[in-house]
């Protein structure tokens, strides 16, 4: 007997407001549960952190400087064992503003 086609739909959120990226979080995996699928996450991931230090004056007091960081805040959530309804149900929702989605099917075959 083959393999049997077992589908993950992988879908990775990134903002820098963090409470915007949880409530996006929970509308998608509200959506798949209500559709009868079966769900990981949302498992947050590291964040990253990007720091600049700029100069205050350009001129005179060059030890005077400021020093600013950007926070992205990351989520991921795989969906199993998907169904025709749960794409299209997740493919009606709007991302709020900042959210940066991607979404990622993974075929595999388990024996």
């Amino acid at each position: 007997m083959a393999g049997v086609l077992n589908e993950i739909i992988r879908i990775r959120m990134e903002s820098y407001d963090h409470a915007v990226l949880d409530q996006c979080a929970k509308e998608i995996v509200d959506t798949a549960k209500r559709t009868h699928s079966k769900v990981h996450g949302p498992i947050p991931l590291p964040v990253k952190i990007e720091r600049y230090t700029v100069l205050s004056s350009p001129h005179v007091d060059k030890k005077a400087r400021q020093q600013f960081e950007i926070r992205t805040h990351k989520r991921l959530i795989d969906i199993l064992e998907a169904t025709p309804n749960t794409i299209e149900q997740l493919n009606k929702l709007t991302a709020p503003a900042g959210v940066d989605i991607k979404i990622k099917v993974i075929s595999r075959t388990r024996k």
